[in-house]
């Protein structure tokens, strides 16, 4: 890790928090050229009514409009938690030269955790992938939210119930 990649994270973690405050899964991502952000995303596919709105997606669309090209070869993407499958089939696609991602997801990671896209060798693009910036802060947000989400669950269910 570098100051770099702690400094763009941070910025993730920033978006990560305007997720949140609009009730989404908090997940937020930049896309990065020479220092410079080319990209910002956070997840939204709730309020945008649309399942491939997540924050990465979200960000890559955002830099290619920004740069004319969807084609981003020469960025890093900083993402909060380890990309979906999906995800890294958009990273792929744009040809994202390098992923950096906070905490790992143990239910959907495709970075190693689940399984590995990023390490597949038959595959015609490849990028540096590194793992585990600040991964604390974007776990600690993500925990925070499912309990919230948990606790104002469990109280609806019992008011109904009544």
């Amino acid at each position: 890790m570098n100051n770099d990649d702690s400094g763009f994270m941070r910025v993730a973690l920033e978006l990560a928090a305007e997720a949140e405050e609009a009730g989404e899964v908090p997940v937020g991502a930049v896309v990065v050229r020479s220092g410079v952000i080319l990209g910002r995303g956070y997840n939204c596919p709730i309020s945008a009514a649309d399942p491939t709105a997540h924050a990465e997606v979200m960000a890559l669309r955002n830099a290619a409009k920004n740069v004319g090209n969807y084609r981003l070869a020469d960025c890093t993407l900083y993402v909060t938690l380890e990309p979906c499958a999906m995800c890294v089939g958009a990273i792929f696609h744009a040809r994202i030269g390098r992923l950096v991602y906070g905490a790992s997801d143990l239910k959907t990671g495709a970075c190693g955790s689940v399984i590995d896209l990023p390490a597949e060798i038959r595959l015609n693009h490849h990028m540096q992938v590194t793992g585990n910036i600040l991964a604390q802060e974007g776990a600690g947000k993500l925990k925070l939210f499912f309990e919230k989400r948990r606790k104002t669950a469990t109280k609806r269910h019992a008011d109904e119930s009544c």
